[in-house]
Protein backbone atom coordinates (compact mmCIF):
# COMPACT_ATOMS: atom_id res chain seq x y z
CA UNK A 1 0.00 0.00 0.00
CA UNK A 2 1.41 3.12 -1.35
CA UNK A 3 2.08 5.74 1.81
CA UNK A 4 0.12 8.87 1.75
CA UNK A 5 2.94 11.80 2.05
CA UNK A 6 0.63 14.33 3.70
CA UNK A 7 -1.28 12.08 5.63
CA UNK A 8 2.52 10.98 7.24
CA UNK A 9 2.98 14.48 7.90
CA UNK A 10 0.05 15.45 10.03
CA UNK A 11 0.58 12.25 11.95
CA UNK A 12 3.85 13.15 12.75
CA UNK A 13 2.99 16.40 13.72
CA UNK A 14 0.09 14.80 15.69
CA UNK A 15 1.76 12.46 17.74
CA UNK A 16 4.72 15.30 18.51
CA UNK A 17 2.27 17.56 19.21
CA UNK A 18 1.02 15.32 22.05
CA UNK A 19 4.20 14.52 23.63
CA UNK A 20 4.61 18.08 23.72
CA UNK A 21 1.62 18.92 25.28
CA UNK A 22 2.27 16.18 27.89
CA UNK A 23 5.42 18.48 28.75
CA UNK A 24 3.88 21.24 28.94
CA UNK A 25 1.12 19.68 31.63
CA UNK A 26 3.83 18.31 33.60
CA UNK A 27 6.20 21.51 33.94
CA UNK A 28 3.16 23.26 34.79
CA UNK A 29 1.87 21.21 37.79
CA UNK A 30 5.34 20.21 39.12
CA UNK A 31 6.60 21.48 42.86
CA UNK A 32 10.03 21.62 42.26
CA UNK A 33 11.92 24.61 40.78
CA UNK A 34 14.16 21.63 38.88
CA UNK A 35 10.75 20.48 36.49
CA UNK A 36 8.85 23.58 36.60
CA UNK A 37 11.87 26.21 35.51
CA UNK A 38 14.78 24.05 35.07
CA UNK A 39 12.33 21.91 32.79
CA UNK A 40 14.19 18.53 33.91
CA UNK A 41 11.59 16.22 32.28
CA UNK A 42 10.98 14.20 29.22
CA UNK A 43 7.67 12.85 27.77
CA UNK A 44 7.03 10.39 24.75
CA UNK A 45 4.29 8.57 23.12
CA UNK A 46 5.14 4.69 22.45
CA UNK A 47 3.48 2.19 20.14
CA UNK A 48 1.69 -0.99 20.97
CA UNK A 49 4.91 -3.16 20.83
CA UNK A 50 6.86 -0.14 22.86
CA UNK A 51 8.82 1.33 19.97
CA UNK A 52 8.78 5.57 20.40
CA UNK A 53 6.72 7.29 17.70
CA UNK A 54 7.55 10.47 19.07
CA UNK A 55 9.20 12.48 21.26
CA UNK A 56 8.50 16.09 22.71
CA UNK A 57 11.56 18.39 22.41
CA UNK A 58 12.68 17.84 25.67
CA UNK A 59 16.12 16.39 26.85
CA UNK A 60 18.00 13.68 24.66
CA UNK A 61 19.58 11.50 27.78
CA UNK A 62 16.17 10.83 28.68
CA UNK A 63 14.49 10.43 25.42
CA UNK A 64 17.01 7.92 24.12
CA UNK A 65 16.65 5.71 27.05
CA UNK A 66 13.13 5.96 27.70
CA UNK A 67 12.24 3.21 25.38
CA UNK A 68 14.14 0.53 27.63
CA UNK A 69 12.17 1.97 30.57
CA UNK A 70 8.81 1.41 28.67
CA UNK A 71 10.26 -2.52 27.61
CA UNK A 72 11.09 -3.65 31.35
CA UNK A 73 7.53 -2.17 32.83
CA UNK A 74 5.45 -4.04 29.82
CA UNK A 75 7.67 -7.42 30.03
CA UNK A 76 7.38 -6.78 34.22
CA UNK A 77 3.93 -5.95 34.72
CA UNK A 78 0.64 -6.63 33.94
CA UNK A 79 -0.74 -2.79 32.37
CA UNK A 80 -4.30 -2.66 32.80
CA UNK A 81 -6.95 -0.01 31.98
CA UNK A 82 -5.92 2.64 34.28
CA UNK A 83 -2.80 1.91 35.38
CA UNK A 84 0.24 3.68 36.05
CA UNK A 85 3.87 1.90 36.39
CA UNK A 86 6.48 3.81 37.64
CA UNK A 87 10.42 2.68 38.23
CA UNK A 88 14.14 4.01 38.32
CA UNK A 89 16.06 1.07 38.27
CA UNK A 90 19.00 2.22 36.25
CA UNK A 91 19.50 -2.67 35.37
CA UNK A 92 15.97 -2.45 34.42
CA UNK A 93 15.53 0.14 31.99
CA UNK A 94 16.46 3.10 34.31
CA UNK A 95 19.41 5.65 34.20
CA UNK A 96 19.43 6.67 37.27
CA UNK A 97 18.14 6.88 40.76
CA UNK A 98 16.89 10.20 40.48
CA UNK A 99 15.21 10.06 37.52
CA UNK A 100 11.68 8.30 38.11
CA UNK A 101 9.55 7.03 35.01
CA UNK A 102 6.16 6.20 34.61
CA UNK A 103 4.59 4.37 32.40
CA UNK A 104 0.90 4.16 31.35
CA UNK A 105 -0.76 2.12 28.67
CA UNK A 106 -3.69 3.68 26.42
CA UNK A 107 -6.89 1.06 25.56
CA UNK A 108 -8.90 2.67 23.09
CA UNK A 109 -12.31 0.35 23.24
CA UNK A 110 -13.20 -2.48 25.95
CA UNK A 111 -12.63 -4.94 22.67
CA UNK A 112 -8.75 -4.12 23.09
CA UNK A 113 -6.83 -7.23 25.08
CA UNK A 114 -3.58 -5.18 25.10
CA UNK A 115 -2.72 -1.61 24.67
CA UNK A 116 -3.24 -0.02 22.03
CA UNK A 117 -0.35 2.73 22.79
CA UNK A 118 1.84 3.69 25.69
CA UNK A 119 2.72 7.03 26.91
CA UNK A 120 5.82 7.65 29.26
CA UNK A 121 7.23 11.08 31.50
CA UNK A 122 10.23 11.18 32.75
CA UNK A 123 11.65 13.33 35.37
CA UNK A 124 14.52 14.28 37.45
CA UNK A 125 13.65 14.33 41.19
CA UNK A 126 15.69 16.26 43.58
CA UNK A 127 15.91 14.11 46.18
CA UNK A 128 15.30 10.25 46.13
CA UNK A 129 16.89 9.16 49.09
CA UNK A 130 20.72 8.01 49.64
CA UNK A 131 23.62 9.44 51.63
CA UNK A 132 24.30 12.48 49.78
CA UNK A 133 21.22 15.26 49.80
CA UNK A 134 20.07 15.20 46.17
CA UNK A 135 21.30 12.09 45.65
CA UNK A 136 23.93 12.99 42.95
CA UNK A 137 27.17 12.01 45.75
CA UNK A 138 30.31 10.05 45.14
CA UNK A 139 28.98 6.56 45.68
CA UNK A 140 30.85 3.30 45.29
CA UNK A 141 27.97 1.19 45.32
CA UNK A 142 24.44 2.11 43.68
CA UNK A 143 22.66 1.12 47.62
CA UNK A 144 24.55 4.38 48.38
CA UNK A 145 22.81 6.66 45.91
CA UNK A 146 19.38 6.41 47.05
CA UNK A 147 15.86 4.44 46.34
CA UNK A 148 16.02 1.74 43.60
CA UNK A 149 12.60 1.54 42.37
CA UNK A 150 11.78 -1.84 39.87
CA UNK A 151 8.98 -1.31 37.57
CA UNK A 152 5.98 -1.37 39.83
CA UNK A 153 2.54 -0.03 39.73
CA UNK A 154 2.02 3.27 41.62
CA UNK A 155 -1.82 3.76 40.40
CA UNK A 156 -3.84 1.08 39.57
CA UNK A 157 -7.01 0.98 37.71
CA UNK A 158 -7.11 5.02 38.37
CA UNK A 159 -6.09 4.71 42.21
CA UNK A 160 -3.06 5.79 43.70
CA UNK A 161 -1.43 2.90 45.24
CA UNK A 162 -0.63 4.78 48.85
CA UNK A 163 1.45 2.35 50.03
CA UNK A 164 3.88 1.98 47.22
CA UNK A 165 4.07 6.04 47.59
CA UNK A 166 4.35 5.40 51.03
CA UNK A 167 6.89 3.37 50.83
CA UNK A 168 8.44 6.09 48.17
CA UNK A 169 8.10 9.45 50.32
CA UNK A 170 9.48 7.80 53.73
CA UNK A 171 13.04 7.68 52.36
CA UNK A 172 13.32 10.94 50.66
CA UNK A 173 14.42 14.21 52.33
CA UNK A 174 11.76 16.19 50.40
CA UNK A 175 8.32 14.22 50.85
CA UNK A 176 6.14 17.12 50.16
CA UNK A 177 7.67 17.91 46.72
CA UNK A 178 8.65 14.15 45.41
CA UNK A 179 4.47 13.69 45.95
CA UNK A 180 3.76 17.01 43.59
CA UNK A 181 5.83 15.83 41.05
CA UNK A 182 4.91 12.11 40.65
CA UNK A 183 1.27 13.44 40.55
CA UNK A 184 2.50 16.28 38.02
CA UNK A 185 3.95 12.98 36.32
CA UNK A 186 0.85 10.99 36.60
CA UNK A 187 -0.85 14.25 34.98
CA UNK A 188 0.97 14.29 31.63
CA UNK A 189 0.42 10.64 31.25
CA UNK A 190 -3.17 11.47 31.58
CA UNK A 191 -3.03 14.37 29.21
CA UNK A 192 -1.12 11.60 26.54
CA UNK A 193 -3.90 8.85 26.49
CA UNK A 194 -6.90 11.34 26.68
CA UNK A 195 -5.27 13.64 23.10
CA UNK A 196 -4.93 9.93 22.11
CA UNK A 197 -8.57 8.78 22.74
CA UNK A 198 -9.14 11.74 20.76
CA UNK A 199 -7.34 11.17 17.70
CA UNK A 200 -8.53 7.54 17.52
CA UNK A 201 -12.18 8.91 17.62
CA UNK A 202 -11.60 11.08 15.07
CA UNK A 203 -9.40 9.18 12.93
CA UNK A 204 -10.06 5.78 13.39
CA UNK A 205 -8.17 3.34 15.84
CA UNK A 206 -6.44 1.26 12.44
CA UNK A 207 -5.40 5.06 10.94
CA UNK A 208 -4.23 5.87 13.56
CA UNK A 209 -2.44 2.36 14.58
CA UNK A 210 -1.14 2.32 11.00
CA UNK A 211 0.03 5.62 10.59
CA UNK A 212 2.50 4.88 13.56
CA UNK A 213 4.02 2.19 11.60
CA UNK A 214 4.40 4.06 8.57
CA UNK A 215 6.47 6.72 10.41
CA UNK A 216 8.60 3.98 12.10
CA UNK A 217 9.48 2.80 8.44
CA UNK A 218 9.77 6.33 6.84
CA UNK A 219 12.18 7.27 9.61
CA UNK A 220 14.17 3.89 9.19
CA UNK A 221 14.26 4.79 5.16
CA UNK A 222 15.35 8.55 5.92
CA UNK A 223 18.79 7.08 8.16
CA UNK A 224 19.29 4.25 5.30
CA UNK A 225 19.70 7.08 2.47
CA UNK A 226 21.80 9.07 5.11
CA UNK A 227 23.80 6.54 5.72
CA UNK A 228 24.44 5.27 2.00
CA UNK A 229 26.13 8.62 1.75
CA UNK A 230 28.70 8.18 4.67
CA UNK A 231 32.15 7.50 3.32
CA UNK A 232 33.03 3.83 4.02
CA UNK A 233 35.72 2.69 6.62
CA UNK A 234 36.34 2.52 9.94
CA UNK A 235 36.43 5.66 11.95
CA UNK A 236 38.01 5.54 15.70
CA UNK A 237 38.44 7.75 18.46
CA UNK A 238 38.91 7.99 22.64
CA UNK A 239 38.41 10.54 25.23
CA UNK A 240 38.74 11.00 28.98
CA UNK A 241 36.87 11.68 31.97
CA UNK A 242 39.04 13.33 34.04
CA UNK A 243 38.36 10.24 37.09
CA UNK A 244 35.87 8.53 38.49
CA UNK A 245 36.05 10.48 41.71
CA UNK A 246 37.48 8.25 43.85
CA UNK A 247 40.64 7.97 42.42
CA UNK A 248 42.73 10.52 40.03
CA UNK A 249 42.94 8.31 37.06
CA UNK A 250 41.88 8.92 33.71
CA UNK A 251 38.77 6.96 32.63
CA UNK A 252 39.28 5.81 28.54
CA UNK A 253 35.64 5.53 26.71
CA UNK A 254 36.98 4.01 23.25
CA UNK A 255 34.68 3.78 20.02
CA UNK A 256 34.62 2.66 16.46
CA UNK A 257 32.11 3.82 14.31
CA UNK A 258 32.22 1.04 10.78
CA UNK A 259 30.33 1.90 7.81
CA UNK A 260 29.63 -0.50 4.88
CA UNK A 261 26.89 0.27 2.74
CA UNK A 262 23.83 -1.56 3.25
CA UNK A 263 25.24 -4.47 5.52
CA UNK A 264 27.85 -4.11 7.94
CA UNK A 265 28.44 -7.31 8.87
CA UNK A 266 26.02 -9.64 7.34
CA UNK A 267 23.96 -9.86 11.00
CA UNK A 268 20.68 -8.21 12.22
CA UNK A 269 20.23 -4.96 14.05
CA UNK A 270 17.14 -6.20 15.42
CA UNK A 271 14.11 -7.42 15.03
CA UNK A 272 10.40 -5.70 16.59
CA UNK A 273 7.71 -8.10 17.42
CA UNK A 274 6.04 -9.34 14.31
CA UNK A 275 8.42 -7.11 12.09
CA UNK A 276 11.22 -8.74 9.50
CA UNK A 277 14.95 -8.07 9.89
CA UNK A 278 16.86 -5.44 9.40
CA UNK A 279 20.01 -5.23 7.98
CA UNK A 280 23.02 -3.43 9.49
CA UNK A 281 24.64 -0.64 7.92
CA UNK A 282 26.84 0.91 10.85
CA UNK A 283 28.36 -0.74 14.12
CA UNK A 284 29.85 1.11 16.78
CA UNK A 285 31.64 -1.02 18.95
CA UNK A 286 32.68 0.36 22.36
CA UNK A 287 35.47 -2.30 22.46
CA UNK A 288 38.71 -0.40 24.22
CA UNK A 289 36.61 1.76 27.27
CA UNK A 290 37.88 1.00 30.46
CA UNK A 291 36.25 -1.40 32.77
CA UNK A 292 33.71 0.12 34.75
CA UNK A 293 34.78 2.33 38.32
CA UNK A 294 34.73 2.62 41.56
CA UNK A 295 33.14 5.83 41.30
CA UNK A 296 29.70 7.06 40.15
CA UNK A 297 30.63 7.84 36.51
CA UNK A 298 29.81 4.21 35.43
CA UNK A 299 26.98 4.40 32.35
CA UNK A 300 24.14 2.03 32.00
CA UNK A 301 23.51 0.17 28.61
CA UNK A 302 20.38 2.76 28.61
CA UNK A 303 22.48 5.95 28.52
CA UNK A 304 24.90 4.10 26.02
CA UNK A 305 22.29 3.92 23.82
CA UNK A 306 20.70 7.44 24.39
CA UNK A 307 23.72 9.03 23.10
CA UNK A 308 24.54 7.37 20.03
CA UNK A 309 20.64 7.68 19.41
CA UNK A 310 21.25 11.47 20.08
CA UNK A 311 24.24 11.69 17.84
CA UNK A 312 23.26 9.87 14.84
CA UNK A 313 19.76 11.73 14.65
CA UNK A 314 21.61 14.83 14.69
CA UNK A 315 23.18 13.84 11.84
CA UNK A 316 20.41 13.91 9.84
CA UNK A 317 19.52 17.56 8.05
CA UNK A 318 16.15 16.51 7.40
CA UNK A 319 13.22 16.65 9.70
CA UNK A 320 12.92 13.28 10.32
CA UNK A 321 10.74 11.62 12.79
CA UNK A 322 12.63 10.57 15.95
CA UNK A 323 11.02 7.31 16.20
CA UNK A 324 12.84 3.88 17.27
CA UNK A 325 13.40 3.37 13.17
CA UNK A 326 16.05 5.75 13.20
CA UNK A 327 17.87 3.06 15.28
CA UNK A 328 16.86 0.16 13.07
CA UNK A 329 20.58 0.21 10.65
CA UNK A 330 22.56 0.90 13.42
CA UNK A 331 23.86 -2.25 15.93
CA UNK A 332 26.17 -1.44 19.18
CA UNK A 333 28.53 -3.14 20.67
CA UNK A 334 29.27 -1.83 24.59
CA UNK A 335 30.66 -4.66 26.64
CA UNK A 336 29.23 -5.63 29.53
CA UNK A 337 31.13 -4.47 32.81
CA UNK A 338 32.79 -1.32 31.10
CA UNK A 339 32.11 2.60 32.32
CA UNK A 340 29.63 2.18 28.90
CA UNK A 341 27.97 -0.81 29.72
CA UNK A 342 28.07 -1.41 34.09
CA UNK A 343 26.86 -4.17 36.25
CA UNK A 344 25.30 -4.13 39.15
CA UNK A 345 26.04 -2.70 42.10
CA UNK A 346 27.91 -0.23 40.11
CA UNK A 347 27.44 3.51 41.50
CA UNK A 348 25.67 5.26 38.08
CA UNK A 349 24.47 8.44 39.30
CA UNK A 350 26.98 10.68 37.12
CA UNK A 351 26.85 8.30 34.18
CA UNK A 352 23.92 9.84 33.18
CA UNK A 353 24.76 13.13 33.19
CA UNK A 354 28.97 13.02 32.64
CA UNK A 355 29.64 9.64 31.18
CA UNK A 356 27.14 10.46 28.58
CA UNK A 357 28.55 13.57 27.37
CA UNK A 358 31.94 12.00 26.80
CA UNK A 359 30.33 9.45 24.98
CA UNK A 360 28.53 11.29 22.43
CA UNK A 361 32.19 13.79 22.52
CA UNK A 362 33.73 10.33 21.16
CA UNK A 363 31.45 9.38 18.78
CA UNK A 364 31.20 13.27 16.85
CA UNK A 365 34.98 12.89 17.32
CA UNK A 366 35.15 9.60 15.32
CA UNK A 367 32.53 10.87 12.77
CA UNK A 368 34.75 13.66 12.00
CA UNK A 369 36.60 11.95 10.15
CA UNK A 370 34.00 10.67 8.05
CA UNK A 371 31.66 14.15 7.61
CA UNK A 372 34.34 16.97 8.88
CA UNK A 373 32.34 19.63 6.97
CA UNK A 374 29.37 18.35 9.55
CA UNK A 375 30.31 18.00 12.78
CA UNK A 376 30.74 20.56 15.02
CA UNK A 377 34.21 20.48 18.15
CA UNK A 378 33.83 19.46 21.47
CA UNK A 379 30.67 21.01 23.46
CA UNK A 380 31.53 21.72 27.20
CA UNK A 381 31.44 18.01 27.73
CA UNK A 382 30.13 18.46 31.58
CA UNK A 383 26.72 19.16 32.95
CA UNK A 384 28.56 20.35 36.27
CA UNK A 385 25.96 18.76 38.77
CA UNK A 386 25.52 20.89 41.49
CA UNK A 387 23.43 19.53 44.77
CA UNK A 388 22.97 21.85 48.20
CA UNK A 389 21.20 19.87 51.14
CA UNK A 390 20.75 20.89 54.97
CA UNK A 391 17.92 22.68 56.89
CA UNK A 392 15.87 25.30 55.72
CA UNK A 393 16.12 27.80 58.61
CA UNK A 394 13.11 29.37 57.40
CA UNK A 395 10.33 26.37 57.74
CA UNK A 396 12.41 23.79 59.94
CA UNK A 397 12.78 21.13 57.08
CA UNK A 398 14.99 19.74 54.82
CA UNK A 399 15.96 20.95 51.70
CA UNK A 400 17.41 19.46 48.37
CA UNK A 401 18.47 21.87 45.60
CA UNK A 402 19.74 20.41 42.24
CA UNK A 403 20.42 21.59 38.85
CA UNK A 404 23.21 21.73 36.20
CA UNK A 405 25.27 24.31 35.05
CA UNK A 406 25.68 25.60 31.30
CA UNK A 407 29.01 26.20 29.38
CA UNK A 408 30.21 26.80 25.84
CA UNK A 409 28.59 25.02 22.72
CA UNK A 410 32.02 23.81 20.10
CA UNK A 411 32.57 26.09 16.94
CA UNK A 412 30.66 24.26 14.08
CA UNK A 413 32.62 24.40 10.52
CA UNK A 414 30.21 27.65 9.64
CA UNK A 415 29.74 29.58 12.62
CA UNK A 416 31.02 30.38 16.07
CA UNK A 417 29.58 28.39 19.01
CA UNK A 418 27.00 29.65 21.63
CA UNK A 419 28.14 31.13 24.87
CA UNK A 420 26.52 29.76 28.29
CA UNK A 421 24.10 27.05 26.67
CA UNK A 422 23.67 23.50 27.69
CA UNK A 423 24.68 21.13 24.96
CA UNK A 424 23.91 17.37 23.82
CA UNK A 425 22.78 15.12 26.30
CA UNK A 426 21.21 17.64 28.31
CA UNK A 427 18.19 20.62 26.86
CA UNK A 428 17.44 22.14 30.49
CA UNK A 429 17.77 25.90 31.53
CA UNK A 430 19.98 27.02 34.66
CA UNK A 431 17.72 27.76 37.40
CA UNK A 432 16.52 31.55 37.50
CA UNK A 433 17.83 33.52 40.65
CA UNK A 434 14.85 34.59 41.78
CA UNK A 435 13.22 31.31 41.51
CA UNK A 436 16.39 29.60 43.15
CA UNK A 437 16.44 32.07 46.33
CA UNK A 438 12.47 31.98 46.73
CA UNK A 439 12.70 28.49 47.13
CA UNK A 440 15.73 27.45 48.78
CA UNK A 441 17.90 29.43 51.66
CA UNK A 442 20.33 30.09 49.22
CA UNK A 443 21.88 33.28 47.12
CA UNK A 444 23.22 34.37 43.99
CA UNK A 445 26.39 36.31 44.15
CA UNK A 446 27.87 36.28 40.59
CA UNK A 447 25.62 34.84 37.65
CA UNK A 448 27.73 35.82 34.08
CA UNK A 449 30.06 34.30 30.83
CA UNK A 450 33.05 33.44 31.29
CA UNK A 451 34.46 35.77 28.68
CA UNK A 452 37.60 34.61 26.40
CA UNK A 453 36.89 30.43 27.99
CA UNK A 454 35.96 29.42 24.21
CA UNK A 455 39.10 27.84 22.09
CA UNK A 456 40.31 30.00 19.58
CA UNK A 457 40.19 29.21 15.76
CA UNK A 458 38.32 30.33 12.11
CA UNK A 459 35.36 29.98 14.63
CA UNK A 460 35.62 30.87 18.23
CA UNK A 461 33.91 27.88 20.96
CA UNK A 462 31.10 29.65 22.82
CA UNK A 463 31.74 30.96 26.62
CA UNK A 464 31.31 29.08 29.39
CA UNK A 465 29.36 30.16 32.80
CA UNK A 466 30.18 31.68 35.93
CA UNK A 467 27.73 31.07 38.82
CA UNK A 468 28.36 31.90 42.60
CA UNK A 469 26.06 30.57 45.07
CA UNK A 470 26.15 31.73 48.62
CA UNK A 471 24.53 29.24 51.11
CA UNK A 472 22.26 30.95 53.82
CA UNK A 473 22.54 28.00 56.40
CA UNK A 474 25.28 25.34 57.13
CA UNK A 475 24.57 22.98 53.85
CA UNK A 476 26.28 19.81 52.51
CA UNK A 477 27.74 20.50 48.94
CA UNK A 478 28.00 18.21 46.06
CA UNK A 479 29.72 18.87 42.56
CA UNK A 480 29.70 15.86 39.97
CA UNK A 481 31.64 17.76 37.12
CA UNK A 482 33.77 17.06 34.49
CA UNK A 483 36.40 18.88 31.94
CA UNK A 484 38.74 19.97 34.74
CA UNK A 485 41.88 18.51 33.52
CA UNK A 486 41.37 18.22 29.82
CA UNK A 487 39.39 20.93 27.59
CA UNK A 488 37.12 20.41 25.41
CA UNK A 489 38.78 19.32 21.52
CA UNK A 490 39.39 21.13 18.87
CA UNK A 491 38.88 20.41 15.50
CA UNK A 492 40.38 21.07 11.88
CA UNK A 493 43.49 23.03 14.04
CA UNK A 494 40.93 24.65 16.33
CA UNK A 495 42.14 25.29 19.73
CA UNK A 496 40.38 23.58 23.04
CA UNK A 497 38.35 25.43 24.96
CA UNK A 498 39.54 26.11 28.47
CA UNK A 499 39.16 23.92 31.39
CA UNK A 500 36.53 23.86 34.26
CA UNK A 501 37.44 25.05 37.97
CA UNK A 502 35.94 25.15 41.27
CA UNK A 503 36.58 27.40 44.17
CA UNK A 504 35.35 27.64 47.98
CA UNK A 505 35.39 30.69 49.48
CA UNK A 506 35.44 30.30 53.08
CA UNK A 507 33.99 32.96 55.65
CA UNK A 508 37.89 34.74 56.46
CA UNK A 509 37.88 35.26 52.67
CA UNK A 510 40.53 32.04 51.47
CA UNK A 511 40.03 30.35 48.15
CA UNK A 512 40.12 26.83 48.10
CA UNK A 513 40.38 25.07 44.79
CA UNK A 514 38.47 21.75 44.30
CA UNK A 515 38.55 18.81 41.64
CA UNK A 516 35.84 18.57 39.87
CA UNK A 517 34.01 16.15 41.79
CA UNK A 518 33.80 16.36 45.75
CA UNK A 519 31.31 16.73 48.85
CA UNK A 520 31.91 19.75 51.44
CA UNK A 521 30.37 21.09 54.05
CA UNK A 522 30.03 24.60 53.73
CA UNK A 523 28.59 26.98 57.12
CA UNK A 524 26.46 30.28 56.75
CA UNK A 525 28.03 32.86 54.45
CA UNK A 526 30.63 30.81 52.50
CA UNK A 527 30.10 30.39 48.65
CA UNK A 528 30.94 28.30 45.96
CA UNK A 529 32.27 29.73 42.45
CA UNK A 530 31.83 27.30 39.37
CA UNK A 531 33.58 28.75 36.45
CA UNK A 532 32.32 25.64 33.34
CA UNK A 533 34.30 24.96 30.70
CA UNK A 534 34.29 26.66 27.16
CA UNK A 535 33.89 25.09 23.90
CA UNK A 536 36.01 23.87 21.70
CA UNK A 537 37.41 26.19 18.22
CA UNK A 538 36.84 25.04 14.59
CA UNK A 539 39.40 25.70 11.89
CA UNK A 540 43.36 27.31 12.12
Amino acid sequence: MRRDPIELEIFKNIYHSIAEEMGAALRRTAFSPNIKERRDYSCAVFDSDGEVIAMGDHMPVHLGSMPMSVRAAIDRCELGRGDVVMLNDPFSGGTHLPDITLVAPFYFSGKSRRPDFYVASRAHHADVGGAYPGSMGLCREIYQEGLRIPPVPVVRAGKMDRDVLALLLNNVRTPDEREGDLGAQIAACHIGAERLREICGVYGLGRVKRAARELLEYSEEMMRTFLKRVPKGRYRAEDFLDSDGISDKPVKIAAEVAFRGSRADGQPARRGRGRPRHTCMVVVDFTGSDPQGEGSINAVDAITYSAWFYVFRCLLVEDVPATAGLMRPIRVFAPAGTVVNARPPAAVAGGNVETSQRIVDVLLRALAQALPERIPAAASGTMNNLTIGGMDPRTGEPFAYYETIAGGMGARPSKPGVSGVHTHMTNSLNTPAEALEYAYPLRVRRYSLRRGSGGSGKYRGGDGIVREIEVLSDAEVTLLADRRTRGPYGLSGGEPGARGQTEIIRLDGSVEKLPGKFNVRLHQGERIRIESPGGGGWGE
